[in-house]
């Protein structure tokens, strides 16, 4: 009898000191409504600013893609024009070599 009587009592003061500390707890992490607007005029400002950078980083992807088919097609197009100059050097050389052998 005596071991309920004093279970018991622990279950008494454990509740009582838990609802102070509860109490306690919500005393001092109150929000004000002011600091509840703050925050969601936060929150919308970081959605927005992850927009933001969502179609900053969408345009500079589509940018790189651009400007790497611009490289490619300078690359095609220097190669062409060197190929051109290549040949044209041999045709220079062929057409020296006939005219010194024809001259002579």
């Amino acid at each position: 009898m005596e071991i309920k009587i004093g279970f018991w009592i622990q279950i008494k003061f454990t509740k009582k000191f838990l609802l102070k500390f509860d109490w306690l707890f919500f005393k001092f992490n109150r929000v004000s409504t002011s600091n509840v607007a703050e925050l969601d005029q936060m929150a919308s400002s970081l959605h927005e600013a992850e927009e933001t950078r969502d179609e900053a980083l969408a345009y500079i992807a589509q940018h790189e893609v651009e400007l790497a088919a611009q490289v490619a097609q300078t690359e095609a197009e220097l190669q062409a024009a060197m190929d051109g100059l290549g040949d044209a050097r041999r045709e220079i050389a062929e057409l020296r070599y006939y005219i010194e052998e024809n001259s002579a």
